[in-house]
Protein backbone atom coordinates (compact mmCIF):
# COMPACT_ATOMS: atom_id res chain seq x y z
CA UNK A 1 0.00 0.00 0.00
CA UNK A 2 1.36 3.41 -0.96
CA UNK A 3 2.37 5.47 2.05
CA UNK A 4 0.72 8.85 2.51
CA UNK A 5 2.89 11.94 2.77
CA UNK A 6 2.83 14.30 5.75
CA UNK A 7 4.51 17.64 5.02
CA UNK A 8 4.92 19.51 8.27
CA UNK A 9 3.86 23.15 8.21
CA UNK A 10 4.11 25.78 10.93
CA UNK A 11 0.31 26.07 10.98
CA UNK A 12 -0.02 22.37 11.89
CA UNK A 13 2.61 21.96 14.59
CA UNK A 14 1.64 20.37 17.88
CA UNK A 15 1.52 23.25 20.35
CA UNK A 16 2.44 20.88 23.16
CA UNK A 17 5.94 20.67 21.67
CA UNK A 18 8.49 23.44 22.10
CA UNK A 19 7.32 26.19 19.77
CA UNK A 20 10.10 27.08 17.34
CA UNK A 21 7.63 28.36 14.75
CA UNK A 22 8.10 31.91 16.05
CA UNK A 23 11.75 31.62 14.97
CA UNK A 24 11.51 29.54 11.82
CA UNK A 25 9.53 29.04 8.62
CA UNK A 26 8.69 25.37 8.19
CA UNK A 27 7.12 25.00 4.74
CA UNK A 28 8.93 22.95 2.13
CA UNK A 29 10.15 24.92 -0.87
CA UNK A 30 12.53 23.85 -3.64
CA UNK A 31 15.89 25.58 -4.02
CA UNK A 32 15.70 28.52 -6.38
CA UNK A 33 18.52 30.61 -7.84
CA UNK A 34 16.16 33.57 -8.14
CA UNK A 35 15.00 33.32 -4.53
CA UNK A 36 18.50 32.62 -3.27
CA UNK A 37 19.93 35.74 -4.87
CA UNK A 38 17.22 37.80 -3.16
CA UNK A 39 17.88 36.22 0.19
CA UNK A 40 19.40 37.84 3.22
CA UNK A 41 16.62 40.31 4.01
CA UNK A 42 15.54 38.37 7.09
CA UNK A 43 17.87 38.83 10.03
CA UNK A 44 19.46 35.68 11.41
CA UNK A 45 18.34 34.86 14.92
CA UNK A 46 20.61 33.30 17.57
CA UNK A 47 19.08 30.83 20.03
CA UNK A 48 20.72 29.31 23.09
CA UNK A 49 17.63 27.71 24.58
CA UNK A 50 17.70 24.28 22.91
CA UNK A 51 16.04 21.63 25.04
CA UNK A 52 14.47 18.25 24.40
CA UNK A 53 10.89 18.10 25.65
CA UNK A 54 10.40 15.90 28.68
CA UNK A 55 8.11 13.48 26.89
CA UNK A 56 10.81 12.89 24.24
CA UNK A 57 13.82 12.43 26.53
CA UNK A 58 13.23 8.69 26.99
CA UNK A 59 11.52 7.83 23.73
CA UNK A 60 14.60 5.96 22.54
CA UNK A 61 15.29 3.90 25.66
CA UNK A 62 15.99 0.32 24.63
CA UNK A 63 16.42 1.32 20.98
CA UNK A 64 19.45 1.89 18.78
CA UNK A 65 20.36 4.31 16.00
CA UNK A 66 22.85 4.38 13.16
CA UNK A 67 23.87 7.36 11.00
CA UNK A 68 25.66 6.88 7.70
CA UNK A 69 27.51 10.01 6.65
CA UNK A 70 28.39 11.04 3.12
CA UNK A 71 30.39 14.04 1.97
CA UNK A 72 32.30 16.81 3.68
CA UNK A 73 33.46 17.65 7.19
CA UNK A 74 30.32 19.74 7.69
CA UNK A 75 28.24 16.59 7.29
CA UNK A 76 30.51 14.83 9.79
CA UNK A 77 29.88 17.69 12.20
CA UNK A 78 26.11 17.50 11.63
CA UNK A 79 26.23 13.78 12.31
CA UNK A 80 27.91 14.44 15.66
CA UNK A 81 25.05 16.78 16.58
CA UNK A 82 22.35 14.32 15.49
CA UNK A 83 24.10 11.56 17.45
CA UNK A 84 24.12 13.84 20.49
CA UNK A 85 20.41 14.59 20.19
CA UNK A 86 19.47 10.92 19.71
CA UNK A 87 21.65 9.91 22.66
CA UNK A 88 19.89 12.49 24.84
CA UNK A 89 16.60 10.89 23.76
CA UNK A 90 17.75 7.56 25.18
CA UNK A 91 18.90 5.88 21.96
CA UNK A 92 22.17 3.94 21.84
CA UNK A 93 24.54 4.01 18.89
CA UNK A 94 25.20 0.89 16.80
CA UNK A 95 27.24 0.07 13.72
CA UNK A 96 25.11 -3.00 12.94
CA UNK A 97 22.34 -2.25 10.45
CA UNK A 98 20.27 -5.19 11.69
CA UNK A 99 20.31 -3.88 15.29
CA UNK A 100 19.20 -0.34 14.41
CA UNK A 101 15.72 1.00 15.14
CA UNK A 102 16.53 4.33 13.44
CA UNK A 103 18.80 4.65 10.40
CA UNK A 104 19.61 8.12 9.06
CA UNK A 105 21.45 8.76 5.80
CA UNK A 106 23.22 12.12 6.13
CA UNK A 107 23.70 12.96 2.47
CA UNK A 108 25.93 15.02 0.18
CA UNK A 109 24.69 16.74 -2.97
CA UNK A 110 27.89 18.23 -4.32
CA UNK A 111 28.60 15.47 -6.86
CA UNK A 112 26.48 13.03 -8.82
CA UNK A 113 28.46 10.02 -7.61
CA UNK A 114 27.65 10.81 -3.97
CA UNK A 115 23.95 11.05 -4.82
CA UNK A 116 24.02 7.72 -6.66
CA UNK A 117 25.61 6.05 -3.62
CA UNK A 118 22.79 7.29 -1.40
CA UNK A 119 20.03 6.06 -3.71
CA UNK A 120 21.84 2.73 -3.93
CA UNK A 121 21.84 2.51 -0.13
CA UNK A 122 18.14 3.48 0.01
CA UNK A 123 17.42 0.53 -2.29
CA UNK A 124 19.56 -1.84 -0.20
CA UNK A 125 17.64 -0.91 2.95
CA UNK A 126 14.21 -1.77 1.51
CA UNK A 127 14.33 -5.52 2.38
CA UNK A 128 15.31 -4.63 5.96
CA UNK A 129 12.35 -2.25 6.20
CA UNK A 130 10.01 -4.98 4.95
CA UNK A 131 11.45 -7.34 7.55
CA UNK A 132 11.25 -4.71 10.34
CA UNK A 133 8.23 -2.44 9.65
CA UNK A 134 8.93 -0.46 12.83
CA UNK A 135 12.37 0.59 11.59
CA UNK A 136 12.58 4.36 10.96
CA UNK A 137 14.50 5.18 7.77
CA UNK A 138 15.42 8.83 7.31
CA UNK A 139 17.18 10.88 4.64
CA UNK A 140 18.72 14.16 5.74
CA UNK A 141 21.55 16.50 4.76
CA UNK A 142 22.12 18.35 1.53
CA UNK A 143 20.27 16.02 -0.86
CA UNK A 144 17.09 16.58 1.15
CA UNK A 145 17.19 20.28 0.20
CA UNK A 146 16.77 19.39 -3.50
CA UNK A 147 13.25 19.25 -4.88
CA UNK A 148 14.19 16.60 -7.47
CA UNK A 149 15.54 14.31 -4.76
CA UNK A 150 12.43 14.59 -2.58
CA UNK A 151 10.20 13.95 -5.61
CA UNK A 152 12.24 10.86 -6.54
CA UNK A 153 11.89 9.48 -3.02
CA UNK A 154 8.17 10.15 -3.04
CA UNK A 155 7.76 8.38 -6.37
CA UNK A 156 10.13 5.43 -6.01
CA UNK A 157 11.10 4.91 -2.39
CA UNK A 158 7.96 4.87 -0.28
CA UNK A 159 9.73 2.81 2.41
CA UNK A 160 11.47 6.01 3.59
CA UNK A 161 9.77 7.38 6.73
CA UNK A 162 11.46 10.74 7.27
CA UNK A 163 13.05 13.50 5.19
CA UNK A 164 14.52 16.63 6.75
CA UNK A 165 16.99 19.26 5.66
CA UNK A 166 20.15 20.99 6.81
CA UNK A 167 18.44 23.87 8.60
CA UNK A 168 16.24 21.98 11.06
CA UNK A 169 18.51 19.40 12.67
CA UNK A 170 17.53 20.82 16.08
CA UNK A 171 13.97 19.64 15.28
CA UNK A 172 15.08 16.00 15.25
CA UNK A 173 13.28 15.02 18.50
CA UNK A 174 9.91 16.15 17.17
CA UNK A 175 10.59 14.62 13.74
CA UNK A 176 11.50 11.23 15.22
CA UNK A 177 8.34 11.34 17.33
CA UNK A 178 6.22 12.13 14.26
CA UNK A 179 7.90 9.35 12.26
CA UNK A 180 7.28 6.81 15.04
CA UNK A 181 3.65 7.64 15.75
CA UNK A 182 2.42 8.73 12.31
CA UNK A 183 1.85 6.25 9.52
CA UNK A 184 2.71 8.81 6.84
CA UNK A 185 6.06 9.81 5.43
CA UNK A 186 7.23 12.89 7.34
CA UNK A 187 8.86 15.68 5.33
CA UNK A 188 10.21 18.86 6.91
CA UNK A 189 12.60 20.77 4.67
CA UNK A 190 12.83 24.48 5.36
CA UNK A 191 13.34 26.99 2.60
CA UNK A 192 14.56 29.67 5.02
CA UNK A 193 18.34 29.62 5.29
CA UNK A 194 18.21 28.86 8.97
CA UNK A 195 19.09 30.61 12.18
CA UNK A 196 21.87 29.62 14.58
CA UNK A 197 21.02 27.32 17.46
CA UNK A 198 23.74 27.05 20.09
CA UNK A 199 24.11 24.52 22.91
CA UNK A 200 23.16 21.54 20.76
CA UNK A 201 24.41 18.26 22.22
CA UNK A 202 26.93 16.27 20.21
CA UNK A 203 28.75 12.98 20.36
CA UNK A 204 32.19 13.65 18.94
CA UNK A 205 34.04 11.01 16.95
CA UNK A 206 37.01 10.31 19.17
CA UNK A 207 38.71 12.57 21.70
CA UNK A 208 41.85 13.59 19.82
CA UNK A 209 40.62 15.79 16.95
CA UNK A 210 37.48 17.91 16.93
CA UNK A 211 35.41 19.89 14.43
CA UNK A 212 34.33 23.41 15.42
CA UNK A 213 31.78 24.99 13.14
CA UNK A 214 32.30 28.76 12.95
CA UNK A 215 29.79 29.61 10.22
CA UNK A 216 27.15 28.15 7.94
CA UNK A 217 26.23 28.61 4.29
CA UNK A 218 27.84 30.23 1.28
CA UNK A 219 27.12 33.34 -0.78
CA UNK A 220 29.57 32.74 -3.62
CA UNK A 221 27.21 31.02 -6.11
CA UNK A 222 29.85 29.26 -8.19
CA UNK A 223 27.91 28.12 -11.24
CA UNK A 224 28.62 24.40 -10.71
CA UNK A 225 27.85 24.28 -6.98
CA UNK A 226 24.60 23.38 -5.23
CA UNK A 227 25.85 24.31 -1.73
CA UNK A 228 24.39 27.87 -1.63
CA UNK A 229 20.96 26.30 -2.11
CA UNK A 230 21.37 23.35 0.26
CA UNK A 231 23.22 25.23 3.02
CA UNK A 232 21.80 28.73 2.64
CA UNK A 233 23.33 32.16 3.13
CA UNK A 234 26.50 32.86 5.09
CA UNK A 235 25.79 32.99 8.81
CA UNK A 236 28.55 33.42 11.40
CA UNK A 237 28.48 32.23 14.98
CA UNK A 238 29.39 34.78 17.63
CA UNK A 239 33.14 34.77 18.45
CA UNK A 240 32.59 34.19 22.17
CA UNK A 241 30.59 31.01 21.50
CA UNK A 242 33.31 29.63 19.21
CA UNK A 243 36.12 30.50 21.62
CA UNK A 244 34.29 28.88 24.54
CA UNK A 245 33.83 25.69 22.48
CA UNK A 246 37.54 25.62 21.64
CA UNK A 247 38.44 26.16 25.30
CA UNK A 248 36.10 23.32 26.26
CA UNK A 249 37.90 20.99 23.82
CA UNK A 250 41.28 22.11 25.15
CA UNK A 251 40.17 21.42 28.73
CA UNK A 252 39.09 17.95 27.64
CA UNK A 253 42.46 17.08 26.19
CA UNK A 254 41.85 17.48 22.46
CA UNK A 255 45.07 17.92 20.53
CA UNK A 256 43.71 19.37 17.29
CA UNK A 257 40.69 21.32 16.12
CA UNK A 258 39.50 22.24 12.63
CA UNK A 259 37.43 25.39 12.17
CA UNK A 260 34.67 24.62 9.68
CA UNK A 261 32.66 26.61 7.19
CA UNK A 262 31.53 26.27 3.58
CA UNK A 263 33.56 29.43 2.98
CA UNK A 264 35.44 29.82 6.23
CA UNK A 265 37.33 32.94 5.07
CA UNK A 266 34.06 34.86 4.92
CA UNK A 267 33.61 34.45 8.66
CA UNK A 268 32.37 37.59 10.39
CA UNK A 269 31.25 39.54 7.32
CA UNK A 270 27.61 39.24 8.40
CA UNK A 271 28.23 40.22 12.05
CA UNK A 272 26.78 43.72 12.17
CA UNK A 273 27.74 44.53 15.74
CA UNK A 274 31.51 43.94 15.37
CA UNK A 275 34.29 44.37 12.80
CA UNK A 276 35.72 40.90 13.21
CA UNK A 277 37.01 38.36 10.68
CA UNK A 278 38.70 34.98 10.50
CA UNK A 279 42.11 36.54 11.17
CA UNK A 280 40.81 38.09 14.40
CA UNK A 281 39.26 34.80 15.49
CA UNK A 282 42.40 32.77 14.82
CA UNK A 283 44.54 35.37 16.57
CA UNK A 284 42.51 34.72 19.73
CA UNK A 285 42.37 30.96 19.30
CA UNK A 286 46.16 30.70 18.88
CA UNK A 287 46.45 31.81 22.53
CA UNK A 288 44.41 28.83 23.72
CA UNK A 289 46.38 25.83 24.97
CA UNK A 290 45.55 23.39 22.18
CA UNK A 291 48.46 22.08 20.06
CA UNK A 292 47.02 22.37 16.56
CA UNK A 293 44.45 24.57 14.82
CA UNK A 294 43.34 24.13 11.20
CA UNK A 295 40.58 25.66 9.10
CA UNK A 296 38.66 24.59 5.99
CA UNK A 297 37.38 25.28 3.39
CA UNK A 298 38.79 28.59 2.26
CA UNK A 299 38.01 30.64 -0.84
CA UNK A 300 40.78 32.63 -2.60
CA UNK A 301 38.51 35.68 -2.89
CA UNK A 302 38.32 36.12 0.90
CA UNK A 303 41.87 35.16 1.90
CA UNK A 304 43.00 38.57 3.18
CA UNK A 305 46.35 39.98 4.29
CA UNK A 306 45.38 40.10 7.97
CA UNK A 307 44.70 36.37 7.98
CA UNK A 308 48.08 35.71 6.35
CA UNK A 309 49.82 37.86 8.98
CA UNK A 310 48.11 35.94 11.79
CA UNK A 311 48.94 32.54 10.28
CA UNK A 312 52.57 33.66 9.96
CA UNK A 313 52.72 33.85 13.78
CA UNK A 314 52.75 30.04 13.75
CA UNK A 315 52.53 28.35 17.13
CA UNK A 316 49.47 26.16 17.14
CA UNK A 317 48.30 27.59 13.79
CA UNK A 318 49.47 24.93 11.36
CA UNK A 319 51.18 25.79 8.08
CA UNK A 320 48.86 23.56 6.01
CA UNK A 321 46.56 25.66 3.81
CA UNK A 322 43.76 24.13 1.76
CA UNK A 323 43.18 26.63 -1.06
CA UNK A 324 40.78 25.31 -3.73
CA UNK A 325 41.66 26.64 -7.19
CA UNK A 326 39.14 24.54 -9.19
CA UNK A 327 40.82 25.37 -12.53
CA UNK A 328 43.95 26.88 -14.01
CA UNK A 329 42.33 28.93 -16.79
CA UNK A 330 40.99 32.43 -16.09
CA UNK A 331 38.34 31.93 -18.80
CA UNK A 332 37.03 28.75 -17.18
CA UNK A 333 37.19 30.36 -13.73
CA UNK A 334 35.00 33.14 -15.13
CA UNK A 335 32.46 30.58 -16.40
CA UNK A 336 32.55 29.02 -12.94
CA UNK A 337 31.87 32.46 -11.37
CA UNK A 338 34.84 32.02 -9.04
CA UNK A 339 35.45 35.80 -9.23
CA UNK A 340 39.24 35.56 -9.34
CA UNK A 341 41.74 34.95 -12.13
CA UNK A 342 44.64 32.56 -12.49
CA UNK A 343 46.97 35.51 -11.90
CA UNK A 344 45.17 36.54 -8.71
CA UNK A 345 45.39 33.02 -7.34
CA UNK A 346 49.10 32.66 -8.07
CA UNK A 347 49.79 36.07 -6.57
CA UNK A 348 47.97 34.98 -3.41
CA UNK A 349 50.03 31.78 -3.22
CA UNK A 350 53.24 33.80 -3.60
CA UNK A 351 52.11 36.22 -0.89
CA UNK A 352 51.42 33.35 1.52
CA UNK A 353 54.74 31.66 0.72
CA UNK A 354 56.59 34.93 1.32
CA UNK A 355 55.05 35.37 4.78
CA UNK A 356 54.96 31.62 5.60
CA UNK A 357 57.97 30.03 3.85
CA UNK A 358 57.14 26.53 5.12
CA UNK A 359 53.49 26.70 3.97
CA UNK A 360 52.10 23.55 2.35
CA UNK A 361 49.18 23.84 -0.08
CA UNK A 362 46.40 21.41 -0.97
CA UNK A 363 43.56 22.07 -3.39
CA UNK A 364 40.42 20.99 -5.29
CA UNK A 365 40.35 20.79 -9.10
CA UNK A 366 37.55 20.06 -11.58
CA UNK A 367 38.24 18.72 -15.07
CA UNK A 368 35.85 18.66 -18.00
CA UNK A 369 33.82 21.77 -17.17
CA UNK A 370 31.54 22.78 -20.07
CA UNK A 371 33.51 24.22 -23.01
CA UNK A 372 36.89 23.31 -21.48
CA UNK A 373 39.42 23.15 -24.32
CA UNK A 374 42.69 21.23 -24.50
CA UNK A 375 44.56 24.52 -24.09
CA UNK A 376 42.57 25.44 -20.99
CA UNK A 377 43.21 22.04 -19.46
CA UNK A 378 46.93 22.52 -20.14
CA UNK A 379 46.67 25.74 -18.11
CA UNK A 380 45.49 23.65 -15.16
CA UNK A 381 48.47 21.34 -15.57
CA UNK A 382 50.90 24.26 -15.70
CA UNK A 383 49.37 25.86 -12.58
CA UNK A 384 49.68 22.58 -10.69
CA UNK A 385 53.36 22.34 -11.65
CA UNK A 386 53.96 25.95 -10.59
CA UNK A 387 52.28 25.73 -7.18
CA UNK A 388 53.42 22.14 -6.45
CA UNK A 389 50.59 21.05 -4.19
CA UNK A 390 51.24 18.42 -1.54
CA UNK A 391 47.82 16.88 -2.07
CA UNK A 392 44.68 17.49 -4.13
CA UNK A 393 41.10 16.34 -4.58
CA UNK A 394 40.45 16.00 -8.31
CA UNK A 395 37.04 15.49 -9.88
CA UNK A 396 35.32 15.03 -13.22
CA UNK A 397 32.64 17.70 -13.70
CA UNK A 398 29.07 16.47 -13.32
CA UNK A 399 26.08 18.85 -13.63
CA UNK A 400 23.98 19.43 -10.53
CA UNK A 401 20.31 20.06 -11.14
CA UNK A 402 19.33 23.62 -10.20
CA UNK A 403 22.74 25.21 -10.77
CA UNK A 404 23.49 27.66 -13.61
CA UNK A 405 26.13 25.31 -15.05
CA UNK A 406 23.48 22.61 -15.45
CA UNK A 407 21.94 24.79 -18.17
CA UNK A 408 25.24 24.84 -20.08
CA UNK A 409 25.85 22.16 -22.68
CA UNK A 410 27.92 19.41 -21.07
CA UNK A 411 29.95 19.19 -24.26
CA UNK A 412 33.20 17.60 -23.11
CA UNK A 413 32.91 13.85 -23.93
CA UNK A 414 33.28 11.51 -20.95
CA UNK A 415 36.25 9.73 -22.52
CA UNK A 416 38.00 13.12 -22.81
CA UNK A 417 37.16 13.96 -19.18
CA UNK A 418 38.57 10.64 -18.00
CA UNK A 419 41.74 11.06 -20.06
CA UNK A 420 42.29 14.56 -18.66
CA UNK A 421 41.70 13.38 -15.10
CA UNK A 422 44.21 10.57 -15.65
CA UNK A 423 46.82 13.01 -16.97
CA UNK A 424 46.18 15.45 -14.12
CA UNK A 425 46.48 12.74 -11.47
CA UNK A 426 49.69 11.46 -13.04
CA UNK A 427 51.25 14.94 -12.78
CA UNK A 428 49.90 15.35 -9.25
CA UNK A 429 51.21 11.98 -8.08
CA UNK A 430 54.66 12.76 -9.41
CA UNK A 431 54.70 16.00 -7.42
CA UNK A 432 53.30 14.36 -4.28
CA UNK A 433 56.01 11.68 -4.37
CA UNK A 434 58.75 14.26 -4.94
CA UNK A 435 57.55 16.39 -2.01
CA UNK A 436 57.30 13.32 0.26
CA UNK A 437 60.76 12.06 -0.71
CA UNK A 438 62.18 15.42 0.35
CA UNK A 439 61.12 14.54 3.90
CA UNK A 440 63.16 11.33 4.07
CA UNK A 441 65.70 11.73 6.87
CA UNK A 442 63.72 14.58 8.47
CA UNK A 443 62.08 14.43 11.89
CA UNK A 444 58.47 15.53 11.96
CA UNK A 445 55.83 16.00 14.63
CA UNK A 446 53.02 13.44 14.36
CA UNK A 447 49.69 13.39 16.16
CA UNK A 448 49.11 9.67 16.83
CA UNK A 449 45.49 8.89 15.93
CA UNK A 450 45.29 5.11 16.10
CA UNK A 451 46.20 1.85 14.46
CA UNK A 452 46.97 1.71 10.76
CA UNK A 453 44.01 0.40 8.74
CA UNK A 454 46.22 -2.22 7.11
CA UNK A 455 48.28 -3.37 10.10
CA UNK A 456 47.16 -3.22 13.75
CA UNK A 457 50.80 -3.47 14.85
CA UNK A 458 51.54 -0.13 13.15
CA UNK A 459 50.34 3.25 14.41
CA UNK A 460 49.22 6.08 12.16
CA UNK A 461 48.85 9.83 12.44
CA UNK A 462 49.17 13.16 10.65
CA UNK A 463 51.88 15.80 10.55
CA UNK A 464 51.15 19.49 10.99
CA UNK A 465 51.03 19.65 7.17
CA UNK A 466 48.41 16.88 7.16
CA UNK A 467 50.59 14.12 5.75
CA UNK A 468 49.87 10.55 6.84
CA UNK A 469 52.72 8.83 8.71
CA UNK A 470 52.95 5.13 9.67
CA UNK A 471 55.35 3.90 12.35
CA UNK A 472 55.69 1.32 15.12
CA UNK A 473 55.18 2.47 18.70
CA UNK A 474 53.32 1.42 21.88
CA UNK A 475 49.55 1.85 21.62
CA UNK A 476 49.78 3.92 24.79
CA UNK A 477 51.01 6.75 22.57
CA UNK A 478 47.66 7.07 20.75
CA UNK A 479 46.47 10.62 21.32
CA UNK A 480 49.97 11.97 21.87
CA UNK A 481 52.25 14.22 19.81
CA UNK A 482 55.47 12.38 19.01
CA UNK A 483 58.57 12.85 16.88
CA UNK A 484 59.05 10.49 13.96
CA UNK A 485 62.06 10.20 11.65
CA UNK A 486 60.93 9.59 8.06
CA UNK A 487 62.78 6.73 6.38
CA UNK A 488 60.51 5.89 3.43
CA UNK A 489 58.19 7.93 1.20
CA UNK A 490 55.21 6.83 -0.86
CA UNK A 491 52.88 8.93 -3.02
CA UNK A 492 50.18 9.24 -0.38
CA UNK A 493 51.96 8.46 2.88
CA UNK A 494 55.22 8.32 4.81
CA UNK A 495 56.85 5.58 6.87
CA UNK A 496 59.12 6.31 9.79
CA UNK A 497 60.48 5.34 13.16
CA UNK A 498 59.73 6.81 16.55
CA UNK A 499 62.49 8.96 18.01
CA UNK A 500 62.85 10.40 21.46
CA UNK A 501 63.60 14.04 22.20
CA UNK A 502 64.83 15.48 18.92
CA UNK A 503 64.42 18.94 17.50
CA UNK A 504 61.50 18.83 15.07
CA UNK A 505 61.80 20.26 11.56
CA UNK A 506 58.53 21.65 10.25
Amino acid sequence: MKKETHIIDSTKQDTSEKDYSKYFQTTYQPPSLKDAKRRGKEKVQFHKDFTIDEDLQNIGVGKKFMIRTYGCQMNEHDTEVMAGILSDMGFESTTDTNEADVILLNTCAIRENAENKVFGEIGHLKPLKLEKPGLILGVCGCMSQEESVVNKILQKHQHIDLIFGTHNIHRLPQLIKNAIFNKEMVIEVWSKEGDIVENLPRVRKGNIKGWVNIMYGCDKFCTYCIVPYTRGKERSRHPEDIIEEVRHLARNGYKEITLLGQNVNAYGKDLEEVDYGLGDLMDEIRKIDIPRVRFTTSHPRDFDDHLIDVLAKGGNLVEHIHLPVQHGSSDVLKLMARKYSREHYLKLVDKIKTKIPNAVFTTDIIVGFPNETDEQFEETLSLVKEVEYDMAFTFIYSPRDGTPAAKMEDNVPMEVKKERLHRLNAVMNEIFLKKNKALVGEVVEVLVEGESKKNPDVLSGHTRTNKVVHFQAPKSMIGELVNVKINDAKTWSLNGELVKTVEVSQ
